[in-house]
């Protein structure tokens, strides 16, 4: 709608923005979809209670019309139910999105199919709601346009379960523009129970939005969503309008919170085809795929206040959105765009950081999908979606695919410094391997260490790495008092393990020790020697222990030595006493090392008895 607009502005971005889109992320292709087991799947998944996962496909199956199916984590794909299935498709053809309810089974609509008799716009019916099993038993529990001039509304979207147990759901209507012989031309908002009753809850006129797009219910009761069209700026047939976000409380009662195309050339966006989702933040989040500062969508807010602020304008490159966004676990918004990227017009899936960054994770090439749908992260925090096609020229097929975050794998779980380590000397370096594996990029945060430990070198901080690919932290142990001492080394990424930690251990001691540090010889007889005692001298410092010199007192002597003038860098020497006690009683002494270590003189304590 507003190519023209734009035309001047288009060469300029592609040269000066396509620099900057990201490329080489891993994506996998889980099912391809082949016609019999269904086709053209136009809504995203949901994950069951069981673990597995739900979806529907608008096309193949046994009457060519649409599947519910069941796929598992592993990717074994299930038809739970193939459409058309009964007389004049009363059962509705071409599903769209499933929800899990309380009650545990599955409910959605289809686009079409139901009860025909009434539905003047399609001779096959304005749609359906089903209700489906886990199991595959299946159940048409409302048809629209059930009652003659549709007053119950025509081509369901999707649907929701509030929190009072009731569904809630669009339907997209028809003709806005012909209302005396529609009354819900311009589509409307109905609340229905789990057994099928129906209410109107909400009938639009163009003035306050046409064809709804979306709704969800949000933390505060009341339901928000947006209408493609209609608004403050519907005039006249032809004159539509750009979209809305409206709010409707549980009451029915229905406000616009926001018009698009307010702003001139329409740069807070146009068309909204998604709904929109509340973030963790409380605010509302969605996409257009029209409008904005560069003519291909914008990515908006909009508070609890009506406030809406643009936060991102797509460009000719990175296509447009016309899906909606999720809100991953690591904050960060998730969501597709389809066609119009330079080199890869298939679509492609995207990263919008909260601080405003974005970032292109994978765009399709064809034969893994082509036009990805909504993305939903799954209980292991993978990603997964489903592609519309994979043979544009023939629009068959369609895939479910995943991509996930990567999982951080430290090679080691604990780094111990086994050798004591001499106070305020620095260890030899340890080294801990971290590999990547996954389908996205590992980008560390922060690598950091506690305690009397160092990096002592590390490759791993701003590093970027695909799958199998590894990064490297050396660590030091620098005691600064004596005994057992411990700490952490962390690593701070977007893992889905993230952080990974590595506990540390190391001993600090004396830079020279003796040891025993006490010993008493045996009862000897005055006047004769004791058997030999051998004490250790240990040097615990990287250099050698020079000017070693040691000498004895009271009835004590040194038998033997190894110990030279000089003892090499961690290496250990022994002196042998003994015992020659000249009179009876208790005989008390020393032995004392004198070295170049700071802790010179090294002594013992000997004590012995005469007999």
């Amino acid at each position: 709608m507003f190519e023209g607009l734009f035309q001047p502005f288009r060469l300029l971005v592609i040269l000066f923005m396509t620099a900057g889109i990201s490329h080489g992320q891993a994506l996998t292709p889980i099912v391809t979809f082949g016609g019999a087991d269904g086709s053209e799947p136009r809504a995203g998944l949901i994950q069951g209670g069981d673990g597995n996962f739900y979806g529907t496909t608008t096309q193949g199956g046994a009457n060519n019309a649409g599947t519910v199916f069941r796929m598992t984590p592993a990717g074994t794909l299930t038809t739970l139910y193939s459409f058309c299935s009964q007389m004049n498709c009363t059962d509705g053809s071409s599903p769209r999105k499933i929800i899990q309810a309380n009650d545990g089974n599955f409910y959605g609509v289809t686009a079409s199919g139901g009860n025909a008799a009434n539905c003047f716009p399609n001779p096959a019916g304005c749609g359906t709601v089903f209700e489906i099993t886990a199991s595959g038993t299946f159940s048409t529990i409302y048809a629209f346009c059930s009652q003659s001039g549709c007053p119950d509304g025509m081509f369901p979207v999707g649907l929701i379960q509030a929190t009072d147990g009731d569904l809630y759901g669009i339907t997209e209507g028809y003709d806005c523009f012909n209302q005396p012989f529609f009354n819900e031309s311009c589509g409307s908002v109905f609340k229905m129970t789990l057994g099928g009753s129906l209410s109107n809850f909400h009938t639009f006129d163009g003035h306050d939005g046409l064809e709804p797009a979306g709704l969800i219910q949000a933390s505060d009761g009341n339901f928000y969503g947006t209408t493609t069209y209609g608004g403050s700026s519907w005039i006249a047939p032809g004159l539509s309008g750009y979209g809305t976000v409206f709010e409707i409380t549980s009451g029915g009662s229905l406000t616009i919170l926001y018009s698009f195309c307010s702003e001139g050339r329409c740069r807070d966006g146009a068309q909204p085809t998604a709904g929109v989702m509340q973030a963790a933040d409380g605010n509302f989040y969605g996409t257009t795929p029209d409008g904005g500062g560069l003519g291909k969508g914008t990515i908006f807010e909009i508070s609890s206040g009506a406030t809406l602020t643009t936060l991102y304008n797509f460009f000719v490159p990175n296509g447009f959105p016309s899906m909606g966004l999720i809100q991953a676990t690591d904050g960060n918004f998730y969501g597709t765009t389809n066609n119009y990227r330079l080199g890869a017009p298939n679509g492609e899936v995207f990263e919008f950081t909260p601080a405003g960054t974005w970032t292109s994770l994978y765009s399709f090439a064809g034969t893994d999908g082509l036009y990805p749908n909504s993305l939903m992260q799954a209980s292991d925090g993978k990603f997964y979606g489903t592609t519309q096609y994979t043979q544009l020229s023939s629009s068959v097929g369609g895939t479910v695919f995943n991509f996930g975050y990567p999982t951080a794998t430290p090679s080691k779980s604990s780094l111990n410094f086994v050798t004591r380590q001499a106070l305020n000397t620095t260890s030899p370096a340890q080294t801990v391997t971290v590999t990547s594996s996954g389908t996205r990029l590992l980008t560390f945060n922060s690598v950091t260490v506690s305690g009397n430990f160092a990096i002592s070198a590390n490759t791993c901080t701003g590093a970027a790495l695909a799958g199998g690919k590894s990064c490297r932290v050396s660590v030091t142990f620098t005691p600064a008092t004596l005994g057992l001492q411990s700490g952490t080394l962390t690593f701070t990424d977007n893992a889905l393990n993230n952080p990974q930690t590595v506990t540390l251990s190391g001993a600090g001691v004396e830079p020279v020790t003796l040891t025993p540090g006490i010993f008493t010889f045996p009862k000897t007889k005055v006047g004769n020697t004791s058997a030999s005692h051998n004490f250790v001298v240990k040097n615990y410092l990287s250099t050698n222990l020079i000017g070693i010199s040691y000498l004895t007192t009271g009835d004590f002597g040194i038998s033997a030595s190894t110990c030279g003038s000089t003892l090499g860098a961690k290496a250990t020497c022994t002196i042998s006493v003994t015992c020659t006690p000249m009179q009876t009683g208790t005989r008390i002494g020393q032995l004392s090392v004198s070295d170049s270590a700071t802790n010179s003189p090294q002594t013992v304590s000997l004590s012995g008895t005469g007999d």
